[in-house]
């Protein structure tokens, strides 16, 4: 153990030891040190600098650099903790352990609230409830019109905003999810259960993509 986190400490900004990143996530400390892998190949997938920019966060979940999606904007910005414009180890660790299987429900409640607080005021308004409702549609090619759209928003807001004052809450979202765990499904990654054995398929399929460019 002290052999690895030596070696990977001299280069990888943001690294911490495996046994602190395990102590504070769901992860084991053999699954931090296959994240280590994971994020070194993530890291350098275009910038090679130790950190994963959001050109190549953009890469790894739509295999296009250039295609814009303000979920994928917004998932960058709550993994970059720091606030500095890239995601390093540490901050990828743990915001990735909120979608682990056995993270608390109540972290996966607060993270998707962050998601939809767009502008960090602590409250959901109805136009970003609106805007991000658009990009996931968007993300998975439904095509709706402006008319349904508004309906599903207003209707979602209505029953959300429970004290009626025109924003959502924290409180209220957490009300709002206990009625719609649907909500929070995709803040879940079973596949995260078993890092070290699906990683090294990501790592062959990743390669063979790399090679054919």
């Amino acid at each position: 153990m002290g052999c690895f986190c030596s070696k990977n400490t001299r280069w990888t900004p943001g690294y911490e030891e495996p046994t602190v990143l395990a102590a504070e996530t769901p992860f084991t400390v053999s699954e931090v040190e296959a994240l280590h892998e994971l994020f070194k190949k993530l890291s350098s997938s275009i910038f090679n600098d130790g950190f994963i920019h959001k050109e190549e966060f953009q890469f790894a979940l739509f295999r296009n650099k250039n295609k814009r999606n303000l979920f994928a904007d917004r998932v960058f910005d709550l993994f970059d903790a720091k606030r500095t414009g890239v995601i390093d180890f540490g901050e990828f660790v743990r915001s990735l352990g909120v979608f682990h299987p056995n993270a608390p429900v109540a972290d996966k409640i607060e993270f998707a609230f962050r998601l939809y607080d767009l502008r960090r005021t602590g409250y959901i308004e109805q136009e970003e409830l609106k805007e991000m409702v658009l990009a996931l549609l968007h993300e998975s090619d439904l095509i709706l019109s402006d008319d349904v759209v508004e309906t599903i928003v207003d209707k979602t807001f209505k029953e959300a905003d429970i004290k009626a004052d025109g924003r959502i809450d924290q409180e209220e979202w957490k009300e709002f999810v206990s009625k719609n765990p649907s909500l929070i499904k995709n803040m879940t990654l079973p596949y995260l259960k078993d890092i070290t054995l699906a990683f090294p398929s990501f790592v062959v399929s990743t390669e063979v993509e790399d090679s054919e460019m």
